[in-house]
């Protein structure tokens, strides 16, 4: 089944690049974009995304405080992915991310029957991440009805992976993960395998590398923040939003509306991801969209 999507436009007094090329499987970009009268080039800007995220344990979704703890027992069932996939695509989720939050760290297969299903019942794009280690298994979830790939440890253990895929498929269908952790004073590092494995890495300069190999999008986690619900890591994400290119998506400590906002402006995000506000009714898509769109934030209504 078709899905139609808006095609994305550069923004207006921004250095950022975007992509708008067609990839041969015909996937297209995914972003919205609001009308700004106040734009003097172009009167339409990028909006900024709100995008609902379903962490995958044993084919349910799940919600933990302390990231990385799939198989301490520490998790709580939410649900379905599918019907908590067509919650949101009812509330207005600009986009829909899947994790499968074990494939990484114990080889399982990532979720096709999940990302068929879902696809055959929504319309907003989805991105599916975990366990996918080869353009293979980008190309699998891409006709199951995925938009985007998202990789971390394989784009890790294999960099070359990231530029496979986008010359493949489109830089616009390939996004690079990354979970920082705060590893010493104004210092990130980039952990893998759910956050179990210290690679060494810089964030800001992994985060750059990932763009210069052909991803057309960062989703960047803090380790530290994720499920606490105590706000968004500002200063990494400013960081990596100013050091690339291309769209920053926020994850990682969504507790509040005012969280939303201040990832968005103070660090300087393109969209915001959030699962347990949504998950257990604290906010509806509906609900962060509406208060963006007070605070002038440009939002796809």
């Amino acid at each position: 089944m078709s899905r139609q999507v808006t095609r994305q436009l550069p923004r207006c007094n921004d250095s950022k690049k975007v992509s708008t090329k067609q990839s041969p499987g015909g996937f297209r970009p995914t972003e919205s974009f609001a009308i700004r009268p106040d734009c003097r080039f172009n009167t339409r800007m990028i909006a900024k995304r709100v995008i609902p995220c379903l962490d995958v344990h044993d084919g349910q979704v799940t919600r933990g405080v302390q990231f990385g703890k799939a198989e301490a027992g520490e998790l709580r069932n939410v649900g379905d992915p599918v019907e908590l996939a067509l919650r949101y695509n009812d509330q207005g989720a600009d986009e829909m991310v899947f994790f499968d939050i074990t494939a990484s760290a114990h080889g399982r297969a990532t979720m096709v029957d999940v990302i068929e299903r879902a696809a055959d019942q929504c319309f907003m794009p989805l991105t599916v991440g975990g366990g996918i280690k080869s353009v293979d298994d980008m190309f699998t979830m891409l006709r199951a009805g995925a938009d985007k790939i998202s990789i971390n440890s394989s784009a890790l253990a294999n960099p070359e992976l990231i530029r496979q895929g986008a010359e493949k498929f489109g830089s616009q269908c390939i996004v690079v993960s990354i979970d920082a952790k705060k590893i010493a004073p104004d210092k990130w590092g980039v952990f893998s395998h759910g956050g179990r494995k210290d690679t060494g890495l810089d964030a800001i300069e992994w985060a750059k590398r990932a763009v210069s190999l052909g991803a057309g999008e960062i989703v960047l986690n803090s380790i530290d923040a994720d499920g606490t619900k105590a706000g968004f890591d500002l200063v990494i994400t400013r960081r990596v939003s100013e050091s690339v290119g291309v769209p920053v998506v926020a994850s990682g400590g969504a507790g509040t509306l005012e969280h939303m906002a201040e990832v968005l402006l103070a660090g300087k995000a393109d969209a915001v991801l959030a699962a347990s506000i949504f998950h257990f009714g604290t906010y509806t898509v509906g609900d962060v969209k509406q208060f963006l769109a007070e605070k002038k934030i440009p939002v796809r209504l």
